[in-house]
């Protein structure tokens, strides 16, 4: 591809499945692959390890569809387990929201197609109004462990393996949410994550232990680790993990900063954690789904992924308190496993799209299989720069800027992005929908605003009680940066931003002057709508990030793009899923109009088939090459 040639939508987006949670299973590695062009449908591949030539299998083929909803976002829809030479899968298939089960043998065989099924899969619970997620295998008591969200509340429950269309039985009722469950090795123990509103899971969080008896009934159920929403510090904690020696490790950020912490002992009834590894960088990520992973144990030595100013890196961490970096050229990584010396996770970087990473730690040797063949050329790749200005309250804050292929003048187009959560991060990855804009001579700057992950908890806390005004000012300052170095035009400075980006989005064009033109999907544009109407996960989200509703409700009013639709004066282009459960179809009805009746421009699309967050690829490109057209449009770009 020549340096000049713009990257067409249909390759930046719609081409590369989306893949996730690599598991290593003996010398097999699965993994999950959400897939653009079946309209966001997931299913399960499996290989054998350090074979990326080898054609996989599917496990789970069409019409099957992994996907839990647990909390909306879901996440871990499969479990797996290999005993005694048996692969046993369990799963959410959407189509039903029921729980399945497969097992497979020829695992001694040396190519997937040796592998064999059983049986057809069976169905283990019958369809309720309920969502199922977020589970481990208890191979001592054939049964599946985790979390159904049902009327209102999270509970933890067994299902048996054996029996069909089930009733799930309840095991343990949390006080309000529940999850990332973890289960001793002797499977004597289980160990999870509990909340409770107001706090989300990554600022108030409790590290929850129990002993299970012979017939798999919970008992001295007690909290171990972080805090609860009474405590003046809010701690969270992440992904608590076994290892074999029976010590249990967690992270916690009462140091602030995610780090991990082990108990030598944690059936003791003294409760004294060992902080072996402490450090001014992040073990950890903000928990909006099940399944996350960042740590594991390899066979020696836990294996980390440490964020560091906003890119990762992988750690070796022995139990003597050692640390050593492990050499691999990828610092966007997410979804670690390890076992027996070995080690996978998805990984990028600047110029390698995502893909899975196999590492032999022995050897030091690794090999990346990305998710799809290179879409442009090394030399025509815009590569982040790391930008540090001046943000909201003269608070040093974080953006990636990618300059426009050819390099960025005072004439340049900016496209400014206001990521979601907002506890997200701009990650480091290469990102072909960026490389989409700056193929067509757009500067790009992605802001790590206030409340970003990757800098600390001070860092992430910038936003409490000030969303709407600190990301504003961070995202609106990351512009003027540009513009001051002669790097932006200022007449042709666009935004954009998706969920809470796109309240971001709609709030910089209320409350500064410094965009032109915005495009908004699932946007929040009333923040008390949101209070009111979204789903149950997020239900209190916004005491810690504007004020308590309804108590604080004019601060609601203060920032809110609808109340304030008459201070927009620039084109802005809205993209809504009709079944989207968080930010409800409405809002965006009312912020459109708002906007008509004040002469602005405005175009609104909408896909009856998508929720929160478009999977189909087609409804992708279709937004991708929307946005591009209503900015060329209207800043002549």
């Amino acid at each position: 591809m020549s340096l000049q040639q713009p990257l067409p939508a249909t390759t930046a987006l719609g081409r590369t499945s989306l893949l996730r949670a690599p598991q290593l299973l003996g010398d097999w590695l699965l993994w999950l692959e959400q897939r653009p062009h079946e309209k966001g449908r997931t299913t399960a591949c499996i290989r054998r390890w350090g074979e990326p030539e080898a054609t996989p299998l599917e496990l789970t083929p069409a019409p099957i569809n992994l996907r839990s909803r647990v909390h909306d976002y879901g996440g871990a829809p499969l479990t797996a387990a290999l005993t005694e030479g048996t692969l046993q899968l369990v799963w959410v298939d959407d189509n039903d929201g029921c729980l399945w089960f497969q097992a497979w043998t020829g695992l001694d065989g040396n190519t997937p197609q040796a592998l064999h099924a059983l049986d057809s899969p069976q169905r283990l619970t019958a369809p309720r109004n309920s969502a199922l997620g977020g589970g481990v295998i208890d191979p001592l008591r054939s049964r599946w462990l985790g979390v159904i969200e049902e009327s209102g509340c999270d509970r933890l429950v067994s299902v048996a393996l054996d029996q069909r269309d089930q009733t799930p039985d309840v095991v343990h009722q949390p006080a309000d949410f529940a999850g990332y469950l973890a289960l001793s090795a002797d499977g004597a123990q289980l160990a999870w994550v509990e909340w409770q509103q107001p706090s989300m899971p990554w600022d108030c969080s409790q590290l929850v232990l129990a002993r299970l008896t012979a017939s798999g009934s919970i008992e001295a159920c007690r909290g171990i680790a972080g805090a609860e929403p009474s405590q003046a510090q809010g701690i969270s904690v992440f992904q608590p993990q076994w290892l074999p020696d029976g010590s249990l490790v967690v992270a916690e950020d009462s140091s602030g900063w995610w780090n991990l912490m082990r108990h030598p002992n944690a059936d003791s009834m003294n409760i004294h954690w060992q902080r072996l590894w402490p450090m001014a960088k992040e073990t950890a990520m903000p928990q909006w789904v099940f399944g996350m992973s960042t740590t594991a144990w390899d066979g020696e030595k836990l294996l980390a992924a440490v964020c560091d100013q906003g890119e990762w890196q992988l750690q070796r961490l022995g139990l003597d308190g050692s640390a050593e970096r492990v050499e691999q050229p990828f610092n966007d990584l997410a979804d670690l496993h390890a076992s027996h010396g070995r080690a996978v996770a998805i990984a990028s970087n600047s110029t390698t799209g995502h893909g899975l990473l196999e590492l032999d730690l022995g050897s030091g040797t690794w090999r990346h299989t990305p998710a799809a063949s290179a879409a442009m050329e090394v030399n025509a790749i815009s590569v982040g720069q790391s930008l540090w200005f001046d943000g909201s309250g003269g608070q040093r804050t974080h953006a990636w800027y990618y300059p426009p292929v050819g390099g960025a003048d005072a004439s340049s187009p900016l496209l400014v992005k206001s990521h979601s959560g907002p506890s997200s991060m701009a990650r480091r990855g290469l990102n072909l929908a960026i490389q989409f804009w700056t193929s067509r001579g757009w500067g790009v700057v992605d802001v790590n605003y206030g409340g970003s992950t990757g800098f600390g908890r001070t860092y992430r806390d910038r936003l409490q009680g000030g969303w709407g005004v600190v990301d504003v000012n961070d995202c609106a300052a990351a512009a003027k940066t540009l513009i001051a170095t002669n790097r932006a035009d200022p007449s042709r400075i666009a935004i954009e931003g998706g969920s809470a980006g796109g309240f971001t989005t709609l709030a910089c064009l209320c409350f500064t002057d410094v965009f032109r033109a915005g495009a908004c999907r699932y946007a929040v544009s009333d923040p008390s709508a949101l209070a009111t109407e979204t789903h149950r996960f997020e239900a209190r989200y916004l005491d810690g990030l504007i004020g308590r509703w309804p108590e604080e409700r004019d601060l609601y009013e203060q920032r809110s793009p609808l109340g304030h639709a008459d201070q927009i004066r620039c084109p802005v282009i809205f993209f809504q899923g009709l079944k989207d459960k968080v930010v409800l179809p409405q809002q965006t009805e009312r912020m459109a109009e708002a906007l008509r009746r004040n002469a602005i421009p405005v175009e609104v699309h909408t896909f009856p088939e998508e929720g929160h967050g478009f999977r189909d690829s087609a409804v992708q490109i279709a937004v991708l090459e929307s946005t591009e057209r209503f900015f060329r449009q209207h800043l002549n770009c």
